[in-house]
């Protein structure tokens, strides 16, 4: 009982018992926060102690060191090859078909036209077989240029959505119009084998040699092909125009080798100045053309392939040197490779803001 003189002590409302609660509640989270906070920094101090964080620069999660990334991703390398063959023939009837459909078409007019209307061609025995085996090689050239030029406008949604090196547009484009070349390849042996069967000349009789210098054809043809399509891509970026250019200087290009025409007329000296000769030779694709040419044609003729045919006397096939000179153009493609590397490397920053 309380005594006598003395307040009774209120008793606390209930209030009071949930603002003491609040604020211990309160305390109890912030030492939590605390703790945390202290923690998290030991552990990125402990971390950035570990792998010293606070020194690794940023880099561009697209950084490449050029072409040579590009084949370190095969894998999606060949997601481009694939997308651009299917996309090419979606739709169609015959499909892959046409592929070979088209090769054959142009090979028997070849035949009809230079093989029975107009005889040996010029004195030149087997000349749609020159000439073909020629034009697969100008065609090759001339289609990875081309579509090597348009690869960055043509990829443009998928250059905006991935980081990926963007030199692998151009080198797909090389893969690709590699890819349709095949089918050529394949009819130009066939026709190379059935010149003993229906000729008059002897069954076709290849060599190493001739594989060889086919193969160093086709080396040059790649790397001269990958390099501009590598520089004139992203040039067709900053100037739209460029592609039209190009296209029209690819059609020229076939009457720069010695493929519709026999190497003799320009080496005799009646045709063009002999001061000349030597520029015609250091044409890339004329080389490549006569490499191939040694190859595939050569082994299909009698002994004098080449002949006068007012004289019958014997005409040079080739130019002298065609090895040599084949060898020396590889090493030009290399340095030429590496010019449009750099040539891309320096206008690639300004390709995302143009497409």
């Amino acid at each position: 009982m309380a005594r006598a003189g003395q307040a009774v002590p209120r008793r606390p409302g209930r209030h009071h018992l949930a603002r003491g609660l609040g604020e211990d509640l309160r305390a109890v989270d912030q030492q939590a926060a605390g703790a945390r906070v202290s923690g998290a920094t030991t552990d990125e101090g402990q971390v950035e102690q570990r792998h010293d964080l606070a020194h690794v620069p940023l880099t561009s999660p697209s950084k490449t060191s050029g072409v040579l990334e590009v084949f370190r991703r095969r894998y999606l390398l060949r997601l481009l090859v694939r997308r651009e063959i299917r996309a090419r023939y979606a739709g169609t009837g015959f499909g892959l078909a046409w592929s070979y459909i088209n090769p054959l078409t142009r090979f028997l007019t070849f035949y009809a036209v230079f093989g029975l209307l107009l005889g040996r061609g010029m004195g030149l025995e087997n000349f749609a077989i020159h000439l073909f085996a020629g034009m697969v090689l100008v065609l090759y050239f001339s289609e990875t240029v081309t579509a090597g030029t348009r690869s960055l406008l043509s990829n443009k949604a998928v250059i905006g959505k991935m980081a990926m090196p963007r030199e692998m547009f151009p080198v797909a484009s090389m893969l690709v119009s590699l890819w349709h070349t095949f089918p050529m390849m394949v009819i130009l042996t066939v026709a190379c084998l059935l010149t003993g069967w229906f000729g008059d000349g002897p069954a076709w009789h290849p060599d190493l040699l001739g594989f060889g210098a086919a193969a160093l054809g086709f080396l040059l043809m790649m790397v001269y092909g990958t390099a501009l399509g590598l520089m004139f891509s992203t040039i067709n970026v900053i100037f739209r125009d460029f592609q039209r250019i190009v296209a029209t200087f690819m059609n020229m290009i076939q009457f720069s080798a010695p493929m519709m025409y026999p190497y003799f007329l320009i080496a005799d000296g009646r045709r063009i100045p002999v001061e000349y000769h030597d520029i015609y030779v250091g044409n890339p694709v004329a080389v490549a053309v006569m490499l191939i040419q040694r190859g595939f044609w050569y082994p299909t003729c009698s002994p004098a392939c080449a002949v006068d045919p007012e004289t019958g006397a014997d005409l040079p096939e080739f130019v002298g040197d065609l090895y040599s000179r084949g060898f020396i153009m590889l090493g030009i493609g290399v340095l030429l490779l590496v010019l449009g590397q750099f040539v891309f490397s320096r206008l690639e920053k300004s390709v995302p803001e143009r497409l």
